[in-house]
């Protein structure tokens, strides 16, 4: 589904966090990580919150789920492959700018759409040597992958009329049909850190 095309930040933004309560390092148990969910779906912000994530096995009955088990991530009838349309970005290994930037060409190239989970709580990458998700969208939206990932804070704009990098402009159509065609979603444990550092930078 197509996000709303009206407004650049609600295209780019609209249901980008799955929320994996569940998964490291919240960890939580369900009814925790549910009443986290509910939490998250009953701010102003709920229009960011994709879907509940779940481990392989877990029912969830009155909310939309990604079901993750053996290294595959299934979305109704989508299907995310560890690897192949699936990365992730923190844990045990975090990929390097060019491992990142490779698998967004490859997936550009081949008409994958993807999605990416771990280590992506900042907006901006971090001196830990953490990615940032808006460096990853901007990845996604402009191209020049390698340079749009090492972008420093501030960087980027983003309002109601577009999404702006290094003397590049894309509109709501534009950033409408990255989401749709390309990058589908973040994995993150946490909804709420994501959110407060889009509110620090006056994104929301």
């Amino acid at each position: 589904m197509l996000p709303a095309v009206d407004d650049a930040r609600h295209a780019l933004l609209t249901g980008l966090f799955d929320h994996a309560a569940m998964f490291p390092p919240a960890s939580l148990p369900l009814g925790e990580a549910l009443a986290e969910d509910d939490r998250a779906r009953a701010s102003e912000h709920a229009w960011l919150l994709g879907r509940f994530v779940v481990p392989k096995g877990v029912t969830v009955d009155d909310r939309e789920v990604a079901i993750v088990g053996d290294g595959v991530e299934q979305q109704d009838d989508v299907v995310f492959v560890e690897g192949r349309t699936k990365i992730r970005c923190g844990g045990a290994h975090v990929p390097s700018v060019e491992e990142v930037a490779a698998f967004v060409r490859s997936c550009r190239e081949h008409g994958r759409l993807f999605k990416a989970t771990a280590g992506l709580h900042h907006a901006y990458p971090t001196p830990a040597g953490e990615h940032g998700f808006l460096d990853l969208l901007a990845a996604v939206v402009f191209g020049d992958e390698e340079q749009a990932l090492r972008a420093e804070p501030g960087a980027f704009e983003l309002d109601e009329h577009s999404f702006r990098w290094n003397g590049r402009e894309a509109g709501a159509d534009a950033c409408a049909t990255a989401r749709a065609t390309l990058f589908h979603s973040i994995g993150t444990c946490s909804f709420f850190e994501p959110v407060a550092e889009l509110e620090l930078l006056g994104i929301l």
